[in-house]
């Protein structure tokens, strides 16, 4: 379970969030520039908030009025960016392998395993400028589930895939889910999407809730 409560001043607005989540996908919807992606780098500890407290699995690991604030290293948070943020000169087992080296973790069985169900296995030598959009995708899936998160962020990930490739990914992505039993925040402003891949669905406007809704999925598997 996740609880965000937390208060950031932006350069066009104050950011006022304060949501909880329990092991569900949650959809933040929203325009270009409403804060979306600033709630997730809080949540990973790329930025910090202003005041406020961020609990995951009932552990802090942000509290002003505690003075807490946990590295990023140590939150225990796989992030997947808009631009898939893959390393360039490493492999795509290499890339894979990388959170898990960082944690200092040893289990090459669950890299192998995590290839599998991506179905990224041939892929393992190849380099990122070798791989199509829909691959470097699950590449970067496979390496923020490496760490085996307590959350997955996930920063509109579909939205540089073509219309054809997007509907195989989503696909993919409603069975997958089903396999990880964790909490997952998926950032948008695809109204289709958000109702297609969510359980409940914020939206979002210059930093605030303005309504929250629960999609009823129609998707045929």
């Amino acid at each position: 379970m996740v609880d965000i409560k937390i208060f950031k001043k932006m350069h066009y607005f104050n950011l006022s969030i304060d949501f909880s989540i329990d092991k569900e996908t949650l959809v933040i919807q929203g325009p270009s520039g409403s804060g979306k992606t600033t709630i997730l780098d809080c949540i990973s500890g790329i930025k910090s908030p202003d005041k406020g407290d961020i609990m995951i699995n009932n552990k802090s690991i942000f509290s002003s009025e505690n003075n807490i604030d946990i590295k990023i290293k140590d939150r225990n948070v796989g992030y997947v960016f808009q631009n898939y943020a893959l390393f360039p000169n490493m492999n795509i087992k290499e890339n894979i392998f990388f959170g898990i080296k960082c944690k200092k973790l040893k289990d090459s069985d669950y890299v192998d395993y995590l290839m599998n169900v991506f179905k990224i296995c041939h892929l393992g030598d190849r380099y990122p400028n070798q791989i199509s959009g829909g691959e470097k995708q699950r590449v970067a899936l496979a390496r923020a589930l490496a760490i085996k998160p307590d959350i997955l962020l996930l920063d509109e990930p579909f939205s540089a895939l073509d219309v054809n490739t997007k509907n195989i990914v989503y696909k993919e992505f409603l069975q997958l889910k089903k396999l990880w039993k964790i909490d997952i925040i998926l950032v948008t402003h695809n109204p289709e999407e958000a109702r297609l891949l969510g359980d409940r669905i914020i939206n979002i406007q210059s930093g605030s809730i303005l309504n929250s809704d629960t999609p009823l999925n129609n998707f045929i598997m």
